[in-house]
């Protein structure tokens, strides 16, 4: 069941600098009980190249691999942020970088849903159900979390995504302009254009230079792509005692079939704001936040003809927030030797996404892993946690 509340933006943002508290998505206020932990799930629709975001540049194959879409490693010229073990992110991550600095930003650089699938809206549906294939559970794996371990759920969008419909009542908030149909049909049209070099560059350069435009302006008045102040707004919505526990939120235009390095630059870029404006909107309740930056597959290890990547499988994963637990890598790297590729063309998987998942709702929300097991992520007992403690003590 989810409730739907449409405010626009400007208000939202005007509300929140004057120091207005806002109701929680017109629920009544509920009984104060202490501190709650918080969890936000981004999910970068598109399928985002894991190897741009978490950088191996110190495997020697990363290089030949990806030509001209390689970020120079750490130290060059608009190199990577020196990360661990041979890491880095991508240089437009700078917020998230300084989290990383106070041990605040853990990465899992190999990961992958439990199907093979290459299609979008199919990976994003295994992603969200939590099942082990394609339109296994009708609900999602997050609200089911939220069945599990109480608290309020909110998606951030014109429609609640799959993985937080489900029997667990949830709120919706739709701020104006964010979620697009315009979005997802241009992630069609650079598939249909893969494989023209003219119509796909020109399609990608269109779409880099709105983004660009999006991201601009003398700052009077809220943008439509205002990233930084849409995180400080949906952390707005997470505060106080009505405040939500569990969000869901989905990012577009990670579909870089052409001209992929010029628009990973832009799209990185509002990630990294948004992660930045929800830390700042959060206040001290950061430090009882975890975030997850999700995608449904990877792309390609090799460059196409268009500057771009192709569908691919393994990809990475971001864990933020303040109740993170300071570490490096999670999961293991299975290289990008020509014979550890998987089907000779794609980063190959190591760790099941749903594991990291298991592990932060076990450690931060309190979940048992039984419930994990059958409940939450059905059938998926043989997919344990990869790491034990991974919130703070």
């Amino acid at each position: 069941m989810t409730r739907f509340v449409q405010m626009s933006r400007r208000f939202l943002l005007g509300a929140a600098a004057s120091g207005i508290s806002l109701a929680f998505a017109g629920q009544a206020a509920a009984q104060a009980r202490g501190p709650r932990d918080k969890l936000v799930v981004v999910i970068a629709r598109g399928a985002m190249d894991g190897l741009s975001v978490t950088v191996p540049y110190g495997d020697p194959d990363y290089v030949a691999l990806r030509g001209g879409l390689a970020i120079p490693a750490s130290g060059e010229a608009n190199g990577a942020l020196a990360l661990a073990e041979g890491f880095g992110l991508h240089p437009a991550l700078t917020a998230l970088h300084g989290l990383y600095g106070a041990g605040q930003l853990r990465f899992a650089p190999a990961v992958a849903i439990p199907a093979r699938v290459r299609s979008h809206f199919d990976a994003q549906d295994v992603l969200e159900n939590g099942g082990g294939g394609l339109r296994q559970q009708t609900d999602g794996w997050l609200n089911r979390a939220l069945a599990a371990s109480g608290g309020k759920g909110l998606s951030i969008g014109a429609q609640t995504p799959l993985i937080l419909r489900g029997a667990a009542p949830t709120s919706s908030w739709a701020p104006g302009g964010v979620v697009r149909g315009e979005d997802r049909i241009a992630s069609l049209l650079q598939d249909l254009y893969v494989e023209d070099p003219m119509l796909g560059n020109s399609l990608a350069r269109g779409l880099e230079t709105e983004a660009q435009a999006m991201m601009t302006g003398d700052g009077s008045t809220p943008r439509r792509n205002d990233v930084a102040g849409l995180g400080a707004a949906v952390a707005r919505l997470m505060t106080g005692e009505a405040g939500a526990d569990l969000v869901a939120l989905s990012v577009d235009g990670w579909d870089t079939h052409a001209r992929q390095n010029a628009q990973l630059v832009v799209r990185l870029g509002g990630l990294d704001q948004l992660i930045a404006g929800v830390r700042q909107g959060l206040g001290e309740d950061w430090a009882r936040t975890i975030v997850i930056v999700a995608t449904e597959f990877g792309r390609t290890a090799h460059a196409n003809g268009t500057q771009g990547t192709d569908h691919g499988t393994a990809s990475s994963l971001l864990l933020a927030g303040g109740a993170l637990k300071a570490g490096g890598p999670i999961g293991d790297w299975p290289t990008l030797a020509p014979n550890r590729l998987f089907e000779d063309r794609d980063l190959a998987p190591t760790l099941d996404i749903r594991s990291v998942f298991k592990g932060v709702l076990r450690d931060h929300l309190g979940v048992d892993r039984a419930a994990l097991d059958a409940r939450v992520f059905p059938g998926s007992a043989a997919e344990a946690p990869p790491l034990d403690h991974l919130v703070r003590a």
